[in-house]
């Protein structure tokens, strides 16, 4: 039987998202028309909130009481305790869903009833001629009398309505105060309707009466509901007492069906008696039965964590329509989100030169106004706040790496003048300018080695690394002439959760290696509280000449150390032998240990940093006050860690910035020299190490680049995968020009910047949680990000005070953040757990787990020969083992089969294209006889960020 409405289906569900769309009153402009994007448009069928009346105190006084609503759950009202439930999913006995459609099989239907009012309703419902004149009186005189509510104002929960039952006159079909301060309605859209459901026992009638309205035009009917919202249902189920509470499960029954958004959308486009109960019998078709004597009846079910996918239920019932027997061949969308073999417009080589970057300036021109209009919301001062903390850390600690592998050649001056810059101008002129330039740590190994290279052979290494430089822009150049960044569509996941996790592990270890120098530099006093003799941090006993000079740096408060400075006050080591001698005599000035603070500070930041950012699927607290705690996680883990360390007076070591604008290494201008001590064929020689930076860049940007642009992500404005790898290739130039930093995209700050960028629907129904709705995509907050930073150079006095610990607890944070929001990290897991506590992962329901085993213990393989490689001399050949990950991927091919590939990584385009009819979305078994695939068409579409560092 066809349902009402089945062939406009296509068009109500393409756009299943939109409603919270436009929800987001924080969104700017939408912009041109983008050919790589997918179109958002306006639903047809508006959120019902639907509210169950229940006739209450027969045979005595009679009263119409609200005690239940739905608008996605179910909430119902908990008389003792004077409150509503939480939101759950509604369970249904059978029978009361089989008199329902009895009930209504011989009742009055009316669709698109021309009643402007409560009072013109009701009489069109009482025009039956099973009622005499009399009953159809008192009938009337009962619907018509105003009912009780229950609606919480101002933290009081009450029942607002007449406390004496009396009839409704024209003037109280005005809604209530109370109804129009309902605190509900803002949870509410604009657009949304009111259905409203009347049921309950009545001694004067013989038989059931039933009645379905469907209004012409929504009108709000007075009091009727507790929210002045337009009703466009009205549903009557009255009759004599029976045993139980039967029309208060048929009432329950058909608050559910209006409530379940394709009976919603077959009733209003229902012509007839008929159609309607071809909705409910479509509805009792995909009914789910619990068997009796095995769950509990009171137990509420919590709603789901990401709601089912109404237009997979709508192909499933259009190919069960046709044909129950027919395998489904229509496309469909496959788990990672995006429609089966589908290529991405803007990796189509054009056969021109230039012809991808020329298209994407095309295509970015046009929304470069709204890239700017576009961050004038309150979430991007959290996110300059985050993100600029973020950078001006990774500035430091890289610059101090920096210095630290070319002896001074470059610094922290060096670092921040080059992140400002060369970030500034990314953001203005890139493609993507959600991504966020900086130095990273493979090309920070390849620094150290092309720096000991020219030291083992004695060159001059600025000229030097300046040819090299030139010689990766070109070649950079030459990839973006010819189109390479289309081969990005062979980087699959496989490929990117490797590099993502070695990056992941290699900012871990640096962050505890921070630490772990701290221990080293600040040795643990262990005997006594935990205090430290200040002589013992000024070399050996009685050396005064020491103490002098370090007194003499500055004033009578500093040590200076070289990781950070230190405040405490100073005593001559012979005053302090004098008075007991060392290590800890009675008269010799201590400090608190700073290893033993330094720690607590360390652990303090990231646990708060991780406890603030998951409080936001939490209990506690209003929405709004989670969303906020969640979006300023890192900013308030930074201000508590620098509070705690105020409040204690604590000497732990203090973020350094430079004093002054000059280079780090002494006697050269900020614009190197081509030769100076260098032969001229160096020139020459430096393209051999300038091919492998050259790989090492492309690989480095353009994963950063893919991972960015992942179809769950639901970016609208497009890639620039041409264009931001020609920005990069001029930076490049530029930066080795004056002897700065090279830099790519750094996918932690990068994914980070997005993920603290997340749009969410503001107006939620109860239980239903906000549904992710895409990226704020703009360039003003990343750039002022880099304008920040450069400033931070003259900001000196202010920033010397955050400790250094607590910028490594964000660094820990948001390396362990990447690492455990990664599939590889799941599945390394299930290696430690045994068969009977595996999470039900929908991938082991396909894969067998010793493929899945199999697959891990590979990729765990190549992520170990990566480790070691990059820590050993052969450090140089790392960017080719990093292109050869996709060739392991391709060889993988031999070892797995299409359909387990799919499930546990992608498939590339040689595989998609030789397996086009298969049908190996494992999304397209609609018409299968197996329930557990259902939950395949309920994959969650708001994306888990994945984090990664550099």
């Amino acid at each position: 039987m066809k349902l009402p409405g089945q062939e406009e289906f296509e068009a109500s569900t393409a756009s299943e998202n939109a409603p919270a769309e436009q929800l987001d009153n924080g969104t700017g402009s939408e912009g041109p028309p983008d050919t790589g994007s997918r179109e958002l448009a306006v639903p047809k069928n508006p959120l019902l909130f639907i509210q169950l009346n229940e006739l209450l105190g027969w045979p005595q006084a009679l009263e119409w009481r609200e005690t239940g609503r739905w608008m996605l759950f179910e909430e119902k009202l908990e008389v003792g305790a004077g409150r509503w439930s939480t939101p759950h999913v509604p369970t249904l006995a059978l029978p009361s869903l089989q008199k329902l459609r009895s009930l209504l099989a011989e009742g009055l239907v009316l669709l698109d009833c021309p009643a402007q009012s409560l009072l013109e309703l009701v009489e069109q419902v009482t025009r039956v001629e099973s009622l005499s004149p009399e009953l159809r009186g008192q009938l009337q005189a009962l619907l018509l009398q105003r009912p009780q509510h229950h609606i919480k104002t101002t933290g009081i929960q009450r029942w607002r309505g007449s406390p004496h039952p009396k009839e409704a006159s024209h003037d109280e079909e005005a809604p209530l105060k109370e109804q129009r301060q309902n605190p509900l309605r803002q949870k509410l859209p604009p657009e949304a309707e009111a259905g409203a459901v009347l049921a309950g026992e009545l001694g004067f009638l013989g038989q059931p009466l039933g009645a379905f309205v469907r209004l012409r035009d929504p009108v709000v009917l007075g009091p009727l509901t507790e929210v002045p919202l337009p009703s466009r249902f009205f549903c009557l189920l009255l009759g004599p007492p029976m045993l139980g509470r039967g029309y208060h499960e048929m009432g329950r029954a058909a608050a559910v069906l209006l409530s379940d958004p394709h009976f919603q959308r077959s009733a209003r486009r229902a012509s007839s008696h008929h159609d309607l109960l071809a909705a409910l019998d479509s509805f009792l078709e995909e009914v789910t039965v619990l068997p009796p004597g095995r769950w509990d009846p009171t137990t509420r079910i919590p709603p789901p964590k990401c709601l089912p996918s109404q237009q997979k239920r709508s192909l499933s019932q259009l190919w069960g329509a046709k044909d129950p027997s027919v395998p489904c061949g229509a496309p469909a969308e496959d788990r990672h989100g995006r429609g089966p073999h589908a290529p991405n417009p803007e990796l189509q080589r054009t056969g021109r030169l230039f012809g991808g970057l020329v298209q994407d300036v095309r295509r970015k021109a046009s929304w470069y106004p709204s890239d700017f209009s576009d961050a004038l919301h309150l979430q991007c001062v959290s996110t300059v706040l985050y993100i600029y903390l973020a950078t001006v850390t990774n500035a430091i600690t890289f610059g101090g790496l920096l210095g630290d592998a070319t002896d001074g050649a470059q610094g922290v001056l060096e670092s921040f003048l080059g992140t400002a810059a060369a970030g500034a101008a990314f953001c203005l002129m890139a493609g993507q300018p959600l991504t966020i330039l900086s130095s990273t740590g493979p090309v920070l190994v390849f620094e150290r080695l092309l720096y000991s290279f020219s030291r083992d052979h004695g060159l001059d290494y600025l000229p030097f690394r300046l040819w090299v430089g030139i010689w990766v822009a070109t070649f950079c150049l030459v990839m973006v002439a010819t189109e390479a960044s289309v081969l990005v569509r062979y980087f699959t996941r496989f490929t990117e959760e490797g590099f993502c996790a070695l990056i992941s592990l290699i900012f871990i270890y640096d962050s505890v290696g921070k630490m772990l120098n701290l221990a080293h530099a600040y040795p643990i006093q262990r005997p006594g509280p935990a205090y430290g003799c200040l002589c013992e941090f000024l070399g050996p006993e009685g050396n005064e000449s020491q103490w002098q000079k370090t007194r003499s740096k500055g004033t009578d408060d500093i040590i200076s150390m070289d990781l950070g400075l230190v405040n405490a006050s100073l005593l001559p080591p012979t005053e302090c032998v004098q008075r007991g001698g060392h290590p800890r005599g009675p008269g010799c000035h201590t400090v608190p240990d700073i290893t033993f603070f330094s720690l607590l500070l360390f652990l303090t930041t990231f646990l708060f940093a991780t406890a603030l950012k998951h409080i936001k699927t939490s209990r506690f607290f209003p929405a709004v006050a989670r969303k906020v705690l969640s979006d300023f996680a890192s900013v308030l883990a930074i201000l508590l860690g620098c509070g705690l360390d105020a409040f204690l007076g604590l000497a732990t070591p203090k973020l350094m910035v430079p004093q002054e604008f000059k280079p780090t290494l002494s006697g050269r201008g900020w614009l190197v020299s081509p030769f100076r001590a260098n032969p001229w064929w160096l020139s020459l020689a430096a393209v051999l190490p300038a091919l492998l930076l050259s790989i090492l860049i492309f690989m480095d940007q353009q994963i950063t680049a893919v991972i960015l642009h992942r179809a769950e992500y639901r970016l609208q404005k497009g890639a620039g995968f041409h264009l931001d790898l020609f920005c990069v290739a001029v930076l490049l130039l530029l930066t080795s020009a004056l002897g700065l930093p090279w830099y790519v995209s750094a996918t932690v700050i990068s994914l980070a910047h997005m993920d603290s960028l997340r749009r969410e629907s503001r107006a939620c129904a109860p239980g239903e949680p906000p549904r992710f709705l895409g990226i704020r995509e703009q360039r003003l907050t990343g750039l002022v990000v880099f304008v920040l930073t450069g400033v931070s150079i003259f900001l000196a006095p202010a920033l010397k005070f955050i400790p250094m610990p607590v910028l490594y607890g964000i660094f820990l944070y948001m390396g362990v953040a990447a690492l455990s929001s990664i599939q590889f990290t799941k599945r390394v897991q299930l290696l430690l757990m045994p068969a009977k506590h595996q999470p039900d992962l929908l991938l082991l329901r396909h894969v067998p787990l010793s493929r899945v085993h199999l697959f891990t213990a590979i990729q765990l393989a190549c992520l170990g020969l990566l480790w070691t490689i990059k820590s050993t001399p052969a450090a140089i050949v790392f960017p080719l083992m990093l292109l050869g990950l996709v060739g392991v991927r391709k060889a993988l091919e031999w070892v797995f089969s299409p359909q387990e590939l799919l499930w546990l990584d992608e498939l590339m385009p040689e595989e998609e294209r030789s397996n086009p009819e298969k049908g190996l979305e494992p999304e397209h078994s609609f018409s299968g006889s197996d329930s557990e695939d259902s939950d395949l068409m309920y994959q969650p579409k708001a994306p888990e960020i994945n984090i990664s560092v550099n």
